[in-house]
């Protein structure tokens, strides 16, 4: 995989877990271990992301 499409699939990843956050957040009794799971899962992309863009720009 190119690193464009590696970029590209990661944010789909990350939006995916965005929504997935959302949602779950919507439930009266929302499982606080797994929001905080989701949400290290997107933080995780969200910094590979950021590495990723900085070595695009190197090229």
């Amino acid at each position: 995989m190119s690193l464009q499409g590696h970029i590209v699939e990661l944010q789909r990843r990350h939006e995916a877990l965005e929504k997935e956050i959302a949602q779950e957040q919507l439930h009266p009794n929302a499982d606080e271990a797994r929001l905080l799971e989701l949400k290290r899962k997107k933080l995780l992309i969200k910094d590979e992301l950021a590495k990723l863009k900085i070595s695009e720009t190197r090229h």
